[in-house]
């Protein structure tokens, strides 16, 4: 009898397409639950050794773990782990194997980002809204070019960022990062958050989710932004203090903003944010792209494929 794979949260079924599944046919029994696991019986999943989740979809922690008393090993999409009691799984001795390798998520997020910067700017928005309407009202835009970029966090997404905003729309770019890290170049000039906030026309948030991060933009640090800018979040919901934000756009402190993330997801129905004009919202789709699936799938397919021919790491926390 084959070991059991079980896949969470396949929504998209993108998934289940990959083209990887082929190589593992002959070595597992795959199963992709129809449904969320909490709504799962016991008894379809119990068997279960091997495990993948996408993203932050599903809680893993030990009421899960327990569910699940034959699991080795645990196949996590995605760099993160917020979402895992990593003690618990040290506990039960499972594998825990990260999907930091992708690298589709550095052109889909950068994207994202730019679409939003568009739109706000040129009030794509506001032109689309109008013209449903019966209306053809006149109005005026901004470009990109020459406008001032402060990107807060200079990692994988916001070096990509930087790059584009300085060769593609001739912004100049400036940078925030509390690690000093090295993608700051000689394009990319460093300041420190006061002046970026209260000199840029864009800022656009690609930090890292952490204790240091956590309301990181809260209602003393949105004061502090140029008046009539825009802010663009494609990082993490928890950095921004919403009810700040829901102020500062409803005041046109600042211009608008573009967000993809919130600090509770599904956005809540009654959530302010729904109902601001100058505002663009969309649900999480900076990585939901059919790029980034196939990769996970494909980085997932060989971890597993590894474990299988004996490549056994630390069982706490690994990442190959």
């Amino acid at each position: 009898m084959k070991p059991v794979l079980l896949v969470l949260d396949d929504w998209e079924k993108l998934i289940q397409q990959a083209h990887c599944w082929d190589q593992l046919n002959n070595l597992v029994e795959i199963k992709f639950l129809k449904q969320s696991i909490d709504r799962t019986p016991d008894s379809e999943i119990e068997q279960a050794e091997f495990l993948l989740a996408i993203r932050e979809r599903t809680i893993l922690d030990e009421n899960l773990f327990k569910r699940l008393p034959r699991l080795k090993l645990l196949l996590q999409t995605g760099g993160h782990n917020y979402h895992i009691d990593v003690a618990a799984a040290s506990r039960r001795n499972i594998a825990i194997a990260l999907g930091r390798q992708a690298a589709a998520p550095q052109a889909s997020v950068p994207e994202l980002t730019f679409a939003f910067m568009l739109t706000l700017i040129h009030k794509i928005h506001h032109g689309d809204r109008s013209m449903r309407n019966g209306e053809w009202e006149l109005f005026t835009g901004q470009t990109l070019s020459g406008k001032k970029l402060g990107i807060l966090g200079l990692g994988r997404h916001g070096s990509r960022v930087a790059q584009i905003a300085s060769t593609a729309f001739n912004m100049d770019v400036t940078a925030w990062d509390r690690t000093g890290n090295s993608w700051i170049t000689s394009k990319v000039k460093r300041l420190s958050l006061e002046e970026l906030l209260e000199t840029s026309d864009v800022v656009s948030i690609h930090l890292r989710l952490s204790n240091e991060s956590v309301g990181l933009m809260n209602k003393e640090w949105l004061a502090k932004m140029k008046r009539g800018a825009f802010l663009i979040n494609t990082s993490r919901g928890a950095i921004v203090d919403e009810q700040a934000l829901v102020e500062a756009l409803k005041t046109k402190k600042i211009a608008g903003a573009g967000l993809d993330v919130f600090a509770q997801e599904p956005l809540a129905n009654d959530s302010p944010l729904r109902t601001l004009d100058n505002v663009i919202l969309t649900p999480h789709i900076g990585w939901t792209v059919k790029e980034v699936f196939e990769e996970f799938a494909t980085i997932a397919c060989t971890q597993l494929k590894n474990y299988l021919n004996g490549m056994v790491y630390d069982p706490q926390f690994l990442s190959f």
